[in-house]
């Protein structure tokens, strides 16, 4: 252990203030990620003069079943001035904030390693706790507090870039779902003057199938009539766990690539370039669109050409759409299966109890309201430009939280 590591014990001390009179009204909760967030515990008849204050720049922690989760939950308050939380959780301060930073700290709290040493020194059988004496036990270095401003600056900066990115990413995802509901679901995409069509008298006529109007030339057909739905291969090639990777030639989507806000390459597996020719189908090509079909079913991803992944392939839980004429409307489709009508459309057509599942043969005979061509392509040519933007920002967020994972790892290593 290098001099400069201390125990955690020397600069913390455990603090239990009640809530009194219920001086304190926001309650929160302690999730595994290290986060608080609002309590979802039912509070009926309990007596919350017995919850713990806990004030800005305090940690709350639970050192119940850190061996079964395999992470000490912990977090810092730093985003309101006081809250109350369950009398489960220790709460504690730094002694000394000319010694030691809270934020500092924190980082540390954050490293997967730090989670790793806690799992170790777990006890107690299935639950696997770890006892406070065990905990302030634990050593991290601590250097000059002037190398501490300088790490946690550095360290902000990226953690708000990303924080930043987020938001941008979420105002262009609700951007892209308003501009399909306003051309769509309200039929008020431009017409030839560029106003919106249905209120400056665009010719509607009724749909007896959706039991109202729809603009002149739209119709009722299927998703198969724009899209060729393709299956993944379920052959005797199919991939083992022994043969993913953690880095190679093409990346192998699993469940959890595939989200309801689209696709999330935090966690990702890969096959050879030997093991991808053994394969026959479900490769995707550029403006495909990935839709999960068994398990949690409706899950959508959009293969737009800012993904930096150039070899992809499904597992047997998914289907590729691919479109049947101009590949780039497909983020019409994609667009269409995100909207929350859709979504309780693919309910009604499920299949399955324990798993439930959404055939391709089922799939294709959903109705959908189609418009009329040149439509589908000037929207797609509008809202691919916001899709493409999207992707270039979780792909950035990406290489930020790898750099993230570099500034924690070094900490092991700071010196003054």
């Amino acid at each position: 252990m290098r001099s400069n590591y201390r125990p955690i014990g020397e600069y913390i001390q455990l603090l239990d203030e009640r809530n009194a009179g219920l001086k304190v009204k926001q309650l929160l909760g302690l999730s595994i990620s290290k986060q608080f967030i609002p309590s979802v515990a039912n509070i009926i008849g309990t007596d919350m003069e017995n919850y713990k204050i806990i004030r800005k720049n305090q940690f709350a922690c639970s050192t119940m079943q850190v061996r079964r989760d395999k992470k000490m939950p912990i977090a810092l308050l730093q985003e309101v001035d006081e809250a109350i939380i369950s009398q489960a959780y220790p709460i504690f301060e730094i002694k000394n904030e000319i010694l030691l930073l809270p934020e500092y700290l924190m980082m540390w709290f954050t490293r997967s390693e730090f989670d790793r040493e806690a799992c170790f020194n777990a006890v107690g059988g299935v639950r696997g706790s770890l006892e406070w004496e065990d905990f302030t036990d634990m050593q991290l270095p601590i250097p000059s507090i002037t190398k501490q401003f300088e790490i946690v600056k550095e360290y902000n900066t990226v953690v708000n870039r990303i924080k930043l990115n987020q938001q941008l990413i979420q105002k262009l995802e609700e951007t892209a779902q308003a501009i399909y509901k306003q051309w769509f679901v309200e039929f008020e995409f431009p017409d030839e003057n560029r106003l919106p069509y249905k209120s400056n008298c665009g010719e509607m006529v009724f749909n007896e199938e959706l039991e109202t109007e729809i603009p002149m030339g739209w119709r009722m057909g299927t998703l198969n009539e724009l899209v060729d739905v393709i299956d993944g291969d379920r052959g005797t090639n199919y991939p083992s766990i022994e043969e993913m990777f953690s880095n190679g030639f093409c990346l192998f989507l699993n469940a959890g690539n595939v989200t309801k806000i689209g696709f999330d390459f935090s966690e990702t597996s890969f096959i050879t370039k030997e093991k991808d020719k053994e394969l026959r189908k479900g490769k995707l090509k550029r403006n495909d669109i990935v839709l999960t079909s068994r398990g949690t079913v409706g899950n959508v991803g959009f293969y737009s050409e800012a993904i930096t992944f150039n070899n992809i392939r499904i597992n047997s839980g998914m289907v590729i759409m691919r479109a049947k004429e101009f590949s780039e409307s497909t983020i019409f489709i994609y667009s269409m299966l995100r909207n929350s009508e859709m979504k309780k459309a693919i309910e009604n057509y499920l299949s399955g109890s324990a798993q439930p599942q959404l055939p391709i043969k089922d799939l294709i005979k959903i109705p959908i309201l189609i418009p009329e061509k040149d439509r589908i392509v000037s929207f797609s040519l509008l809202v691919l430009k916001i899709q493409i933007q999207i992707d270039r920002m979780k792909i950035q967020n990406l290489k930020l939280k790898d750099f993230v994972d570099l500034l924690l790892s070094k900490l092991a290593t700071i010196e003054n």
